[in-house]
């Protein structure tokens, strides 16, 4: 070390009374390329107190470290005796968790953190922090004895070593009683992307807590808390959650359909979200079977496969490129001819403007949205009833197209064909 270094590493023990470790002298030196290949902050302390030794200055530690009170020091000590281990092991064990990859994060007296700032500040340094060295310690010791692999940005768990509690206000001597270290483990979500497939109408894609109760149980939901006894989400939840021994299940849709809508084709993409999974390494390809045998007949989940978080938000925006086919089953007032239906290629490449349908202006804002109508097809069934096979920008409302709804949607069905037009049924084909 140079002298200017050897002169600052002085002054900081003598700002600490001569009360310092050699983990927190070390600490506040890591980041000096001659020391950088001494391993570990306490060993880079013992050379520091050398480096002064030689220089004639010696001093003698009369009572606990300044910085940290002996805890980076004890937390050594119950590294190498492997109570910290006990203790993570223990937790482990209690949640009956599998995981492959882990994070350490540490929680100490926020007197100790002031203190450790206010010296950076004084003396100008730019190191770790306390809690840095304990989790990387910590991290290590995990890394070795569990075979797991530190991740610092998606890891399975993360543990929490909190020891907050070790050093009473009135009582420094506390700064030993590491009985009173707690462990806490977050478990973080799994992320799994699919397509859907919605066979029968009637079923909705989320589950729909009961108007009356609010999801609390009624006479009128049959104590269920639920509109309706089952769901796209729920049929395959069900599973998951019995496969990952997960706490809940939350499911993104990319777009959703009504109620009443098949969705066909290749399926709605989705991601399903799993909180607090206990087992993470699954066999989705027999998850895949499971769910469609238990749902079989109802939905059809394919293409399963795990994914990230931030795919969950992906999903559900909609680009100017993003577009749905759909298959409509129309009925008219009036009877209609192969002549009349010619007439409805004229929705091919316009803008449909539409304002919030009256069905959903209790959940959506009202306001007019500008949606293109791509291609149209049509195919007559009798005289008031026809097959219309249309490609549209995805957020354009189907049944709105062929009603009119009193004229909110501009140009519709209704308004070409110069009757009154509904929509019987209808499909999602595809979700491109």
């Amino acid at each position: 070390m140079d002298q200017y270094n050897l002169k600052k590493a002085k002054e900081l023990i003598k700002l600490n009374n001569e009360n310092i470790c050699n983990c927190c002298l070390g600490r506040k030196f890591s980041n000096l390329k001659e020391l950088e290949n001494i391993s570990g902050n306490r060993n880079r302390g013992k050379l520091i107190n050398e480096k002064l030794s030689e220089k004639d200055y010696n001093y003698k530690k009369s009572s606990s470290c300044k910085i940290c009170n002996d805890i980076l020091f004890k937390v050594h000590e119950n590294i190498a005796n492997e109570n910290i281990l006990k203790k993570i092991i223990e937790k482990i064990d209690y949640l009956n968790l599998k995981f492959e990859t882990f994070l350490i994060g540490s929680k100490i007296p926020n007197k100790i953190l002031e203190k450790d700032e206010e010296l950076n500040n004084i003396l100008d340094l730019d190191v770790e922090n306390i809690k840095k060295e304990i989790n990387r310690e910590i991290g290590k010791l995990i890394e070795v004895k569990l075979n797991k692999t530190v991740d610092f940005e998606n890891p399975d768990i993360v543990i929490m070593v909190d020891l907050r509690k070790i050093l009473d206000k009135d009582k420094e001597e506390n700064a030993e009683d590491l009985s009173k270290i707690k462990i806490r483990i977050q478990i973080n979500p799994i992320f799994i992307e699919g397509k859907y497939k919605k066979l029968i109408r009637g079923i909705p894609q989320t589950k729909w807590p009961c108007r009356k109760c609010k999801g609390k149980g009624c006479d009128g939901c049959n104590g269920t808390g639920k509109m309706y006894n089952e769901s796209v989400e729920e049929l395959i939840s069900n599973i998951v959650l019995k496969e990952t021994n997960g706490y809940e299940a939350k499911f993104h849709g990319a777009g959703r359909e009504d109620i009443d809508v098949r969705m066909l084709g290749e399926g709605r993409p989705f991601v399903l979200e799993i909180k607090e999974p206990k087992f993470r390494k699954l066999d989705l390809y027999s998850i895949t079977n499971k769910v469609n045998e238990y749902s079989e007949g109802k939905t059809e989940y394919n293409d399963l496969k795990f994914t990230e978080r931030n795919r969950k938000a992906e999903i559900k925006v909609s680009s100017p490129d993003t577009f749905k086919v759909y298959r409509a089953l129309v009925e008219c007032e009036a009877k209609i001819s192969e002549k009349d239906l010619s007439k409805i290629k004229q929705l091919e490449n316009t803008i449909i403007k539409q304002r919030t349908p009256q069905r959903v202006s209790h959940r959506r804002a009202d306001k007019v949205r500008e949606r293109e109508v791509k291609e149209v097809s049509t195919n007559l069934i009798n005289s008031n009833t026809f097959e219309m096979i249309v490609k549209t920008q995805g957020g354009l409302y189907i049944k709105e197209l062929i009603s009119s709804d009193n004229s909110r949607t501009n140009p519709s069905v209704s308004q070409i064909l110069n009757t009154k037009s509904i929509c019987k049924e209808l499909d999602v084909i595809e979700v491109g």
